[in-house]
């Protein structure tokens, strides 16, 4: 094992020198592309201001009803994230709204259980009974007994 350690170390000029970092071609490539006029790299496309699906009006007369768009209406670039098939932006509450029911739901759930821990018993109504407190079948005299006829609780 020590043999092929020794056999695959490299050569001490190689393991002291290191490698340099060589500049990646796609990086020169961007570098080169700095004076371009266009800054959203878009090709020139008129890119209408973001405004999602949902939030437009609709009863309004659409050419699209379902998508909420007029015809030649010019899409946005970001259109698969702004249309109407993405996700639902919830506007319903506030955070401080929602971390306040959220935390009413818990001290709830919390009260109950305490409530019901509290009451809830820990032993049977009417502890069962045995004759002689089943003596023999528990190993003899000395053994722990099960609850006599007529014993206390």
């Amino acid at each position: 094992m020590l043999a092929r350690r020794i056999a695959a170390a490299r050569p001490l000029s190689r393991a002291i020198r290191g490698t340099a970092p060589r500049a990646n071609l796609a990086q020169i490539r961007c570098l080169s592309q700095a004076d371009i006029n266009d800054p959203n790299m878009n090709g020139g496309y008129i890119n209408p201001p973001p405004e999602k699906r949902q939030f437009r009006d609709p009863y309004a007369d659409w050419w699209d009803k379902q998508e909420r768009r007029n015809y030649g209406e010019p899409v946005h670039e970001d259109n698969d994230i702004l249309g109407m098939f993405s996700l639902e932006e919830y506007t319903h509450f506030k955070p401080g709204q929602a971390f306040f029911l959220m935390g009413c739901f818990i001290t709830t759930v919390l009260g109950l259980c305490g409530v019901v821990s509290m009451y809830y018993p820990d032993k049977p109504s009417a502890p069962r009974e045995f004759p002689d407190g089943l003596e023999k079948e528990l190993g003899g005299p000395n053994a722990m007994l099960a609850r006599k006829v007529g014993d206390e609780l």
